[in-house]
């Protein structure tokens, strides 16, 4: 049989090939394209030859999915239209179309820019139900022979699992067709692409013609700029020159891009009307809605189209959730290397912001809106805020740092520790096995920690407190100016958050079984009482997820206490000089190693967690999902930290009255000179730790492993790799780029940074210091992520960082506290100030290191817990010393609590109160001084109020002067005998230019 040729309209519903399963037909005319469909006995729409550009389009069932396209603007779009093919086009590798050549993000037109695109899998061994490309006749005898010869040949039946795999693969292509009917009747136009140089994949590019965008940008309240431009002061003359000077002084700083030039005008924006069109600039349609506009709106509509033949019919999220569509994602403008790339905003982003080179340049906020969208923009518009702001708190931090080290050497307290003729016997660090030690061998821990314990720690808490309020001050006002550049000050009132496809699911559900239990009340909706159960496993899981964490700290507790116990039997000098050296550092790794595995597991738990509980919006389920996600991370993160910073050296007991842990496990006793070192020497490894591996070497490493498993699994060599890329579209190319999973992950890591930088900063001045170098990285690094690595993300409008600001609040006030507490309790700040005025008596701190040692007699050891050697240096040990406020052996309670003690501790809370509440007022009194709205955007947001009503009523004025005028023209026309009837007259209509 020879089947090449066929005439249109042409029925094609009975044809049946016997031999090979009822192929679908497929056809092609010159200058046209066809979207063929029929039904099979299952219901299930099958191929047939429908000449889309025809009426027959508008029988298609529409009102039960989607509301109808007015008949007009179906004709008006068709007229637009720049060729004579139709909106759906099944295009073959063989026949694509000559007219562009060119590998950019159009249809094969050349014209029609893709705005979208969906991919799906294509199960090429089973395709039973598959059209043919091309039914020639030599492909059709071929597959006949083919089909005779498994006939003839006694090959077992077709297993179960593969018919079952095949009416699943069928249901999902009657979903996809279904699908893509109720996008045609949205007036989208779709071209298909079942084969590509990609196997198993199949493209199906979207373009939103210029009549969708303008009624879906109505729909959406999209601000666009108006023909009326005004200018634009920064303030007053004086203000107005200061800005102009720092801008030409930073101008080296500033990126090359046409959006970062200061601008002295700016248009009017108002939501687009397609009454008032004529107040828009619609010369050039083209460019009136960016790529990223576009995008957005068409995924607005991916949203809203139903499709019924789906488990919950919500749109593509629905389809996507059941593997009916693989991805949905809208292209890269083009390429950003080679010969053949074009000037783009994606190559500027990556020549200007993307490159390390330039990693001392301003970023290109505007531009970085322009193609991710306003949610991304903010993001690294509040990442670029939160690096400048620790510039001056890593000056300040390296010079407390400096001043430790300068003065390091009129330290008198470790003046005293490290002279020998103090000649002072320590108690054992442990129970027999430890044996006496000299003061004078903690010379060098004495020495470290007061480059980080010292006066100057007091006054950079109180300026990291100061700092963090002005941060936040400062975020609020650069938010708000980005908010009126972009248009966005108006936006929280016609925000809308859809329902999520897994709420519908569950509200359908609920729904089955009242209308089966015959019970009918209200709207159905999911109550308290339906997410009880999830509720109950959340708090649980994270109960024990938290615990979890306490058990592995507890564990890494142990680890210190038996290594330090097996290292001090090691009677060597070098040995027991590095025991604690040692152990520090290999517990501060070990529980680095376990924060950033459980990081990931914990991740993974609160995104189950969240999803039990089946929240319904989008923006619910987002903020969820962080407060679980940061509990749990931050718990992770700061455990360790907290322990050592307030728990250890706190429990210990005294010689002959330790605390035992686990049967036989003394608690562990803070050095000398404080557990300040400890605590700074776990942020430090922790912090830099984290940024180095978590944060840096996993999104350096990860995506390029993956790069390389991909090359390694391809069949082709490496001169077919490049020659194919060279050869895939633009759309092609992302389909392997990483999916975009959202702004999350990198909000969370700043965030954990932003608490190691204010909570202990008392401890670890330089923190700022390695958060300001590792942020510097990090812009670069998430940039080139975002240009060259991840898919084009959704352009999602936000108008500010949402709870992420909440976060960061709390974090700051938590920090005042926090910083308070280290200062009291693990500093020996208010005892040396005790000392200094209350029990010196030359008003110095000579006499303090012996006045905080308490003194034990070596014979009120409990049996079994002395040490075995009795003797150092040759001398005979009857009294040692620890440190700790307690009374004498002499005295008549040995042993208790010593009135300096008490004097100590009142003195640390009293610190502590009037600490909070000082730097409390500090910080309220400077967010009350500074305004969240400049004084400049509040002046320009009320002219911009102004001249819109100046607008409009001078646009009403105009209509009323051409309703009179047409009134008078009318009235003084003589009326003629020959004059027909008059008609009655109509009011104008404003004629629009979004046709």
């Amino acid at each position: 049989m020879l089947l090449t040729q066929y005439s249109w309209g042409i029925d094609l519903v009975g044809v049946k090939l016997r031999a090979y399963n009822s192929y679908a037909m497929e056809c092609q005319a010159v200058g046209s394209s066809v979207h063929q469909e029929t039904t099979e006995g299952n219901g299930c729409p099958t191929q047939r030859t429908i000449d889309t550009t025809d009426e027959d389009l508008c029988s298609m069932r529409r009102s039960d999915n989607y509301w109808p396209v007015p008949s007009e603007e179906k004709k008006l779009e068709m007229d637009n239209t720049n060729d004579n093919s139709i909106a759906m086009k099944t295009l073959n590798p063989d026949d694509r179309s000559p007219l562009c050549p060119k590998l950019g993000p159009y249809f094969d037109d050349g014209q029609r820019r893709v705005d979208y695109v969906l991919t799906y899998h294509i199960d090429k061994p089973s395709n039973i139900h598959r059209k043919s490309p091309k039914f020639g006749d030599d492909n059709l005898i071929r597959r006949l022979r083919r089909s005779l010869s498994l006939r003839g040949s006694r090959a077992p039946l077709q297993p179960k699992e593969d018919s079952e795999i095949a009416a699943h693969e069928d249901d999902k292509r009657c979903k996809r067709e279904e699908f893509e009917r109720n996008l045609l009747e949205t007036g989208l136009e779709l071209e298909n692409a079942n084969e590509c140089k990609i196997p198993g994949i199949g493209f199906l590019k979207i373009h939103a013609p210029w009549t969708v965008l303008c009624r879906e940008a109505e729909f959406m309240k999209l601000k666009m700029p108006t023909n009326k431009v005004f200018e634009v002061k920064q303030g007053s003359n004086i203000v107005e020159k200061i800005q102009m000077f720092i801008h030409k002084v930073t101008s080296p700083l500033h990126p090359k891009v046409n959006t970062q030039k200061q601008q002295t005008e700016k248009s009017l924006s108002h939501p687009f009307s397609r009454e008032k069109a004529h107040l828009f600039d619609l010369s050039d349609r083209d460019h009136f809605f960016d790529s990223k506009t576009r995008s957005s709106i068409v995924y607005e509509l991916l949203k809203r189209t139903k499709c019924t033949r789906a488990m919950y019919s919500l749109g593509i999220t629905s389809l996507l959730a059941e593997g009916v569509y693989t991805s949905a994602y809208p292209p890269h403008d083009g390429e950003i290397e080679g010969v053949s790339a074009v000037p783009n905003d994606r190559k500027t982003l990556y020549e200007e912001w993307a490159s390390y080179s330039v990693f001392y340049k301003y970023q290109p906020i505007g531009l970085i809106r322009k193609y991710f969208g306003e949610k991304v923009g903010l993001y690294f518009a509040w990442l670029g805020v939160y690096t400048q702001m620790l510039i001056p708190a890593a000056i300040v931090g390296v010079i407390v740092f400096l001043y430790g080290c300068a003065t390091v050497d009129d330290n008198v307290p470790s003046m005293e520790i490290c002279d020998p003729r103090l000649n002072i016997t320590m108690c054992p660090l442990c129970d027999s096995a430890c044996g006496y030690w000299k003061l004078v061998s903690a010379c060098g821990t004495a020495r470290a920690s007061h480059l980080f314990d010292n006066p100057a720690t007091v006054f950079f808490s109180i300026f990291m407190a100061l700092w963090a309020v002005l941060f936040m001050e400062h975020w609020k006002r650069r938010q708000m100016r980005l908010n009126y550049v972009w248009d966005l000050t108006g936006f929280g009132e016609e925000e809308e958050d859809n329902n999520r496809a897994e709420y519908e699911l569950r509200v359908m559900q609920k729904a089955m079984k009242q209308e089966n239990s015959a019970s009918k009340g209200e709207k159905v909706k999911l109550t308290c009482t339906d997410r009880l159960p999830a509720y109950v496993n959340t708090v649980a899981i994270m109960a024990l997820m938290i615990t979890v964490t306490f058990v592995i700290v507890f564990g890494v507790v142990l680890y210190r206490i038996t290594i330090k116990t097996a290292l001090e039997i090691n009677t060597s000098a070098g040995a027991g000089y590095n025991v604690r050296a040692i152990v520090k550092t290999t517990a501060a790794i070990i529980n680095l190693i376990v924060i950033i595995i459980l990081d990931e597991i914990y991740g993974a738990v609160a995104r189950w967690l969240t999803k039990l509980e089946v929240p319904k919006t989008d923006k619910s389920f987002e903020e969820r999902l962080i407060i679980k996600t940061f509990i749990l991370k931050f718990v992770n993160a700061f455990t360790p930290i907290v322990y050592l910073a307030f728990f250890r050296g706190r429990l210990v007991g005294r010689p002959g009255k330790y605390l035992y842990i686990a049967g036989s496990y003394r608690m562990e006793e803070c050095a000398h000179a404080g557990c300040l070192m400890e605590l700074c020497i776990q942020l430090c490894i922790t912090m830099l730790g984290k940024q180095l591996i978590q944060n840096n070497l996993f999104e350096i490493g990860i995506p390029k492993l993956k790069k390389m498993l991909r090359k390694k699994k391809s069949e082709l060599d490496k001169k077919q790799q490049e020659e194919l890329a060279r050869t895939l579209q633009q759309h092609e190319k992302d389909h392997f780029l990483g999916p975009f999973v959202g702004l999350n992950p990198e909000y969370m890591e700043m965030i954990i940074q932003f608490g190691m930088v204010t909570l202990f900063v008392a401890s670890f001045p330089l923190a700022p210091l390695f958060a300001l170098l590792n942020n510097i990285i990090e812009i670069r690094l998430d940039a080139k992520k975002f240009v060259t690595e991840l898919r084009r993300p959704i352009a999602v409008r936000a108008k500010n960082i949402g709870i992420w600001y909440k976060l960061l609040r709390g974090l700051s006030k938590v920090a005042v506290i926090v910083n308070a507490l280290v200062i009291s309790f693990t500093s020996d700040f208010i005892p040396r100030l005790v000392y200094q005025y209350m029990y010196s008596p030359d008003g110095t701190m000579h006499g303090f290191v012996n006045h905080s040692l308490s003194y034990f007699n070596v014979s009120d050891f409990q049996p079994g817990t002395g040490p075995t050697q009795t003797m150092i240096q040759g001398q005979i040990v009857e009294i040692c010393r620890y440190k700790d406020y307690r009374e004498p052996p002499s005295s008549s309670t040995p042993y208790d609590f010593s009135k300096e003690f008490w004097a100590i501790l009142a003195a640390r809370l009293a610190f502590v109160v009037v600490f909070q509440n000082v730097v409390m007022l500090m910080s309220d009194f400077v967010d009350w001084l500074i305004p969240d709205i400049p004084k400049d955007i509040s002046l320009q947001i009320h002219k911009e109020k102004v001249l819109m009503i100046e607008l409009f009523m001078k646009e009403e004025h105009g209509r009323r002067l051409a309703l009179r005028d047409t009134d008078n023209h009318n009235s003084c026309t003589p009326s003629s005998s020959n004059q027909s009837p008059q008609q009655p007259h109509s009011r104008p209509v404003s004629t629009t230019n979004c046709y």
